[in-house]
């Protein structure tokens, strides 16, 4: 399968953004409804797994590429990306009622910017190298001084040093989950590359959760439907880098998203009831955001690839 056109790719991973927004609402309202945040990570994965077996069922291309793996020659580690995603999502309820939204999400943006300019420069996605300019850098820094933007007038908690370092962390784990699930997709398609991160991830989900005796007590349930389509956004957010990352980094494909889930919490600010309205700083960090995709776009005059220097398979093994 060929990667999308850079504009379209980008375009589908600012959409991934607007459903990964939606997607941190129905989790946090889950979890504050049934008295324990883990079980809202748990129905999120357990309804994207669902989904991946429909897809099983009635995708042969999933299949096909499934059965790939076993002559992939992908290094194990290439299948653990699904474990990025499983760190944000298990980060988020422990630091968040500490730190608050504003610095957990600038720290996580921190770590995922600087995740992917390391994973880029590494050469770890499937699209090989990509150098460290200074548009790069530059747009990096721009992403993150949006987010700060964007989150004014917010409430901070207490500045834990380690609370701030493991949401820096989250960050990174998203930027290597993006990096990883792109290497396994680029070998045996996206649709299979979707069912790797969903395995992973929910295994080590479900194994915290019994560990931390989540399901020690028996919740009560909402019957709200919306509740429970999380795992239908997380899907579409991990189809939308798996997208991205092949088209166009994962530096670039961060911040795309990062914009998207910006742009999604104007449009839920103004959707849902009781919502605060537009919020002006969101809005300039949601347009900064775009201009800092831009900006880490931009290649200087005679800048090449390192990848174009090095060798690549048909399948899109690195050699040399």
């Amino acid at each position: 399968m060929r990667p999308l056109p850079l504009p379209a790719a980008l375009a589908v991973v600012v959409l991934g953004g607007v459903a990964s927004a939606a997607q941190g609402v129905v989790n946090a309202e889950l979890g504050e409804r049934t008295g324990d945040p883990v079980l809202g990570a748990v129905v999120n994965n357990l309804g994207g797994c669902l989904l991946v077996l429909v897809g099983l069922a009635v995708v042969p291309s999933m299949r096909t590429g499934l059965a790939g793996l076993r002559r992939a020659g992908l290094p194990w580690w290439a299948y653990l990306g699904g474990l990025g995603g499983a760190v944000i999502v298990l980060t988020a309820p422990v630091v968040v009622p500490a730190l608050g939204v504003a610095v957990f999400t600038i720290a996580q943006v921190a770590g995922g910017s600087l995740g992917g300019l390391a994973v880029d420069r590494a050469g770890l996605a499937a699209g090989g190298r990509l150098p460290l300019t200074v548009p790069r850098v530059a747009g990096a820094a721009l992403g993150i001084g949006a987010v700060a933007l964007a989150q004014l007038g917010r409430p901070v908690g207490d500045l834990a040093v380690g609370l701030v370092l493991l949401s820096v962390v989250g960050g990174l784990a998203v930027a290597l989950q993006s990096a990883l699930n792109g290497r396994v997709a680029a070998v045996v398609g996206p649709a299979a590359g979707l069912a790797v991160n969903f395995l992973v991830s929910t295994t080590v989900i479900g194994a915290v959760a019994v560990l931390a005796g989540a399901f020690a007590e028996h919740p009560r349930w909402p019957t709200q439907w919306w509740l429970y389509v999380g795992g239908l956004f997380g899907v579409g957010i991990v189809l939308a880098l798996l997208v991205g990352v092949r088209a166009a980094g994962v530096l670039r494909t961060g911040l795309a998203l990062v914009a998207g889930q910006l742009g999604g919490a104007l449009l839920l600010d103004l959707a849902l009831p009781g919502g605060p309205g537009v919020r002006l700083p969101v809005l300039a960090g949601a347009v900064l955001t775009l201009v800092a995709v831009l900006v880490a776009g931009v290649r200087r005059r005679g800048a090449v690839r390192v990848a174009a220097e090095r060798e690549r398979e048909p399948d899109g093994r690195l050699v040399g």
